[in-house]
Formats: structure tokens, C-alpha cells, sequence
């Protein structure tokens, strides 16, 4: 058999060598194309569900929303064990999947499972899948931070005090609170990179939620005979806009809108409650309405200060490296777009990590195939000889690319090992 491949490669040398370079390059191709990582991802095969319910106890959590859950999920093809954890305000439930399961097959039977156990839970409490990551997705974390900039060109930032490189003049500081930071990222840099390619969820972290507070005097509820129950219901039914659909005038037709979404303080404020001796109650007749920070349990402190950030999760399956120069590449698009002075800094990315790992990986694959190739030249003493079994080297690395690449085998330390 080896003599007639061998015959058969002798007759037919233009077929040969033109295999020869299509396996170089379809094996170059697969090496740019196999996901490429520092750290091998040996975790569980696994799906994550959360719940909130506010202000209640892991007792509650536990008996009222994950055992229900647990018991309805329990039977899902291909699952090992489930295990779930109850904490103040939430809970989180861990399914673990056999090896051979589908990572997105798993979570369609998952959301499955969830509309039905949906009518056991109370009332507003949805179960959220977790997003399609592992636990090395998180491949970047980036704050931000009040910078400098110079006023007569706002959308020139810098990150220490001088001059401004246009005119010379003074830069000056931003001065935004944690809490438009905060507002900044949740409504404007999140969304944002979250488009980005490869993108699973962009998790913020620290600042401060603003909202509205409306502190109650109870001495004033019963001096105007309105209940807090009143107030509250009142407040929930004017933060609506409503339709009522059209009326014909002059042969064209006008909506009719019923603007009611709160923008102000003086919106709550203005909303009735009630009425008392004739005259109607307002709220600002009887509480105050302030904007102030939502209930945390967490900070994100970097250099002992306090900052607002967020972290990127990378999608299950995507190359790290694509994914970070994607969002690096987002960031610079909407930078002109944030408040004068705002800046996103980087204070984790794992590209240096990769690239170091990989680095040395080469460097230590490129000194085994010289000593090889030296061993064989002082083995075989023909130079053409040598040469001819020393450029199958190369060429079978390539090829290993190519095997992992089709049995979706990331590149990491472990692998290319």
C-alpha cells in the first residue's frame, strides 16, 4: 500500500504539490480563525437563572421562588445536577449540562421549562436566563471617569491636567457625582458597546442608580384625610402617556395623546392624590420629592476611590482577541458622544495576557522544530534529504490547526501544549 501512494505521488508530483500548499493554506487560514484564549476554559457545561425579589429573605427566596423553580426544571435532557443558592433579594440557580449537550440547545429547553413554572412564582417575579457566557467570558472591565478637557473644545478629553493642544488654554475638570456616571453607562456607553460584535451582555458595576424618593409626612396625610395607599396607587397611574385615539377636523385627522410620563420633580409633584374640603391634594402637599440614590449592596473601588464601570462578557464560542478589538474599536466611536470631560478607561483586558501566552508558545514551538530539524540533518547526513522531512514539520502544525479548528478546539496554553 505504501509503495503504490508512493509510486502514485512520483507519477502525479504537480497533484502533490498542489495538495501540499492547499493543506498550508487551508491550515494558515484555521490558525487565524481558531479562537484563541490564555486561559483554557475547563469549567462545567452549565446555565445560570437569576431571580430578584427586593427586600426579602434568602428564607423567602428559597421557599417561595427557587425550590418551585428547582422542582419544574428538574427532568431537562442531557442535565447531570442542579444546584441553586439562596441570598438576600435573589436567588441563582446552576444547571449543569452533560458534555455532548448543545450549549444554546440547553437553553431553549431551559426557557421552556421557565414559562410554565412562571404561574408558580408570586406576583412580578420573572426568572432571567444568564447570558450566554462562561466563566472566562469576562475578557474586559473599563470605568467611567471625570477627565479634563478644554471648554472652548469639549470633545478633546485628557486624562492629566495642562494645556489644551488647540489654543493653549487651561484644561478644566469634569465634575459629574457617581451618580450621572452611573447614568452615563446604564443609558448611553452600555447599550452602545453592547452592539459590539461578539458582544453576549455588558454588566454595569458601581455609582449610584439615581431615582425618585418621596418622603412622606404622616402628620400631613392625616391632617388632609388621604391615605398612603392613595398616594402610592396616584403616583404608579400618572406615570403613563396614554392613547385616545383620533378626531376629525377640517378633513384631517388629530391624535389625541394623554402625556403623563414623569421627567421632573415637579411632575410628582404636581400629581393629585385626592381632595379635602373641595379643594385637590397634591403631593408636594404632602411629602418631599427629592432625586437621590437606589438601595445598593456593592462598590467598585479602583486606587481607593470610588468609580462607576462595567464589565464585558464574551459570547460562548468567540474569539477573545476579535472581541476585545471590536469593543476597543466601539469605544472610540462613542467617545465624541459623552459629557465634556467623561473618559472610559480600561483597567482590565486580557489582550496582553493572550498575547504573552501565545508569544512564548511560539517561541518555544519555533526552538523544538530547529532542534528537530538539526537532529534529523545529523541523523540522515544529506542535506535534501533533511530538508524534505524537516518541512513536514511546520506543515503539521498547521494541520493540527486545522483539526481544532473543526472540532472547535479554542487555542490556549493547554492545546497548543
Amino acid at each position: 500500500m505504501i509503495n503504490k501512494i508512493i509510486e502514485y505521488s512520483l507519477r502525479n508530483k504537480f497533484l502533490v504539490i498542489a495538495l501540499f500548499i492547499l493543506i498550508i493554506g487551508w491550515g494558515y487560514w484555521a490558525m487565524n480563525e481558531t479562537p484563541i484564549d490564555a486561559i483554557p476554559d475547563i469549567g462545567e457545561n452549565q446555565q445560570i437563572i437569576f431571580v430578584d425579589w427586593p427586600g426579602r429573605s434568602p428564607k423567602d427566596i428559597e421557599d417561595q421562588i427557587v425550590y418551585p423553580l428547582t422542582i419544574n426544571l428538574m427532568g431537562i435532557p442531557g442535565m447531570k445536577v442542579i444546584r441553586s443558592n439562596s441570598m438576600f433579594s435573589f436567588g441563582m440557580i446552576n444547571i449543569i449540562f452533560e458534555d455532548w449537550v448543545d450549549f444554546y440547545w440547553s437553553r431553549t429547553r431551559i426557557l421552556e421549562r421557565l414559562n410554565f413554572a412562571q404561574k408558580d412564582l408570586p406576583q412580578g417575579v420573572i426568572p432571567q436566563l444568564g447570558p450566554d457566557a462562561t466563566a472566562l467570558g469576562q475578557v474586559f472591565w473599563y470605568t467611567v471617569e471625570n477627565g479634563y478637557y478644554c471648554p472652548d473644545h469639549p470633545k478633546l478629553r485628557y486624562q492629566e491636567p495642562g494645556r489644551c493642544s488647540e489654543d493653549g488654554k487651561e484644561l478644566v475638570r469634569s465634575d459629574y457625582n457617581l451618580g450621572e456616571l452611573r447614568s452615563t453607562q446604564d443609558w448611553y456607553v452600555r447599550y452602545q458597546l453592547n452592539a459590539a460584535k461578539g458582544v453576549s451582555e455588558v454588566a454595569t458595576v458601581g455609582g449610584f442608580v439615581k431615582q425618585y424618593q418621596i418622603d412622606v409626612d404622616p402628620n400631613k396625610l392625616l391632617a388632609y384625610h388621604v391615605n398612603l395607599h392613595s398616594m402610592f396607587n396616584a403616583v404608579r397611574n400618572s406615570n403613563v402617556d396614554v392613547g385616545a385615539k383620533v378626531i376629525e377636523k377640517s378633513g384631517a385627522e388629530f391624535i389625541v395623546r394623554g402625556l403623563g410620563f414623569i421627567k421632573t420633580v415637579e411632575d410628582i409633584e404636581d400629581i393629585v392624590i385626592g381632595s379635602h374640603e373641595g379643594v385637590p391634594v397634591y403631593v408636594k402637599n404632602v411629602a418631599q420629592v427629592t432625586i437621590g440614590p437606589d438601595f445598593r449592596r456593592g462598590a467598585l473601588d479602583k486606587e481607593g476611590a470610588e468609580v462607576t464601570g462595567g464589565v464585558i462578557l464574551m459570547r460562548y464560542g468567540e474569539n477573545p482577541l476579535r472581541v476585545i478589538e471590536a469593543v476597543k474599536k466601539k469605544i472610540m466611536e462613542i467617545t465624541p458622544g459623552l459629557p465634556p470631560g467623561v473618559q472610559i478607561v480600561p483597567f482590565y483586558d486580557r489582550t496582553q495576557l493572550i498575547n504573552r501566552a501565545i508569544d512564548n508558545l511560539k517561541e518555544t514551538l519555533l526552538e523544538e522544530i530547529v532542534v528537530a530539524v538539526i537532529i534529523i540533518l545529523l541523523f540522515l547526513g544529506h542535506f535534501r534529504s533533511s530538508l524534505i522531512v524537516s518541512i513536514v514539520l511546520p506543515v503539521g502544525v498547521l494541520i493540527s490547526f486545522l483539526v481544532m479548528y473543526y472540532l472547535k478546539i479554542p487555542s490556549n496554553i493547554m492545546s497548543l501544549g
